[in-house]
């Protein structure tokens, strides 16, 4: 877990999105992240973690739906939403925390 703290621990808004290979909207999410990362630049980050490589740490985030999308920026949780987002959507409100 402490590399999950070094991992939220920064001044730029970090977009996790927790996700499985198996599960058909995690999948789908994946071209948007992309668009996502590509638009924030260096303005922010785009993390995608696998529950079922980390489920310590998908238990200890309540993750229960797959697709489980968080922002957070200096450690501290600023959003959160489980299902299918759009990249306008998340970009906007990246841009909201930079």
């Amino acid at each position: 877990m402490s590399k999950f703290g070094d991992l939220i621990d920064a001044n730029i808004p970090i977009l996790l999105n927790f996700y499985t290979d198996w599960n058909d909207p995690s999948a789908q999410m994946h071209p948007v992240l992309r668009d996502v990362a590509a638009a924030m630049g260096d303005t922010g980050k785009v993390v995608k973690i696998d529950v079922d490589k980390n489920p310590k740490l998908a238990e200890a985030l309540r993750i229960k739906g797959l697709p489980t999308l968080m922002i957070y920026k200096s450690g501290e949780m600023v959003w959160r939403q489980s299902g299918e987002q759009d990249a306008n959507t998340l970009i906007g409100i990246m841009k909201d925390f930079v």
